[in-house]
């Protein structure tokens, strides 16, 4: 969330920078609230201070003045009130400005490729979807999910969900044991505050499964990315410089009513309202994010790189990014059935807005409190990370073959299929 203090120092750079994000916000109105807002403190001070005044000359002439004065105070703090409620909303919906690395764009056809990495798999054959490949097997079930829960869930079944669980492991032993994040298994659910530090509410609640609890236990929702739960860590805190930085992973399911995508990819596993992900995020000193998102971004494509997986790597343009993103990079594996790459990973750095939101600070080498930088980024998507390797790894008869590093993970199996 933005600070209108800072926001006043140059409105016009402001408008300026948030233009590139091709969103449509009337900053006129913002301006005219702060002013308001600024007249009426002014306004009021002013009375307080003959309040004062007139209390000292004890003057009970001057006792009904002092009276009107009170209403007077109580009017404009009213006011105020009502003034301030319509800052935060309009300043609440307000996405972060991009940094300058970021290229402008308006949509995910202006990014930019940066590398490709990876061998393409040349088939003597036409490669089938992942669909295809596990209805075959037997061991993907889009009917039977249908029928227990509705559209866009699955049956994972048999060695599919073996192999499904041997990623999620494989991830998180990588993470762990070479990159230095602390593992945590965290709640699913998160509190109507924790999903505004992050910025999924406001602006994004149509996206967000609700839960209903007891009664006074406040509004809940089921996390649509542990990033939401793993940041908020630090929510309301001031950290010690030494413990900087933090490195948080987690492998969670991922619930998103993916509001808009109607029509979207509805065959198959690609846009799911239920989904695991291992998730990764950061909290660093406010100068050191850029540092931090390459490293994590690399953290991510290492996976990759041991699975053997083919994949390139894109910087978002502004009009592309997440709300609370300052600069993104989002990592494509291949898929040969539709010939093209994919999402798997998004690495972001956020700056300091996900910490003003949630008023997450440290002490810095001055001594001055701070806000801190936060990161976050899937390490991977578990789902997508299984529907790479069914396409990938692919064989005539159908049968998949094994990554070898996750050949330890499933009892040394090299490959499945339907023998």
């Amino acid at each position: 969330m933005h600070n209108i203090k800072e926001i006043r120092k140059d409105f016009d750079a402001f408008s300026k920078a948030l233009k590139k994000r091709s969103i449509d916000i009337d900053l006129n109105k913002l301006k005219k609230l702060d002013i308001d807002n600024r007249d009426l403190i002014q306004k009021k001070e002013t009375l307080e201070k003959e309040k004062k005044d007139i209390s000292k000359t004890k003057d009970k002439a001057l006792f009904s003045r002092s009276k009107e004065i009170t209403q007077s105070i109580d009017k404009i703090t009213d006011q105020q009130s009502k003034i301030k409620s319509d800052l935060d909303e309009i300043l609440s919906s307000i996405p972060n400005i991009p940094h300058d690395d970021v290229p402008v764009g308006s949509n995910e056809n202006e990014n930019v490729e940066l590398t490709k990495s990876g061998q393409i798999p040349n088939f003597e054959f036409t490669p089938k979807s992942h669909y295809e490949l596990g209805e075959k097997l037997g061991m993907l079930d889009f009917d039977l999910a249908t029928k227990t829960t509705g559209s866009r869930f699955v049956f994972v079944k048999n060695k599919l969900a073996l192999l499904e669980r041997a990623i999620s492991n494989f991830m998180l032993d990588i993470h762990t044991s070479k990159n230095g994040y602390e593992e945590i298994s965290p709640p699913l659910l998160a509190s109507e505050n924790t999903m505004f530090g992050t910025g999924q509410l406001p602006k994004f609640e149509n996206d967000q499964f609700e839960v209903k609890l007891e009664e006074g236990s406040g509004r809940k929702f089921l996390i649509p990315t542990a990033e939401v739960i793993l940041t908020n860590i630090v929510k309301d805190k001031i950290l010690d410089l030494k413990t900087l930085p933090m490195r948080f992973v987690a492998s969670t399911p991922c619930f998103r009513k993916e509001a808009g995508s109607y029509g979207k990819d509805t065959k198959g596993m690609i846009r799911q309202h239920q989904f695991y992900k291992v998730e990764l995020v950061s909290i660093v000193e406010q100068n050191k994010c850029l540092e931090e998102l390459e490293r994590m971004t690399n953290c991510a494509t290492g996976i990759l790189d041991l699975l053997e997986l083919p994949y390139r790597k894109m910087i978002l343009c502004s009009g592309d990014m997440g709300f609370s993103a300052e600069k993104t990079y989002d990592i494509e594996v291949w898929l040969p059935s539709e010939n093209k790459y994919r999402e798997i990973s998004s690495c972001s750095s956020c700056s300091t807005f996900q910490a003003t939101r949630m008023k997450a600070r440290y002490k810095n080498s001055n001594k001055e409190t701070v806000f801190v930088g936060t990161l976050n980024g899937s390490g991977l998507a578990v789902g997508r990370t299984l529907i790479a390797i069914l396409e990938n790894f692919q064989q005539k008869d159908g049968s998949i073959s094994i990554p070898k590093v996750l050949r330890p993970y499933m009892n040394n199996l090299e490959k499945i299929s339907l023998n």
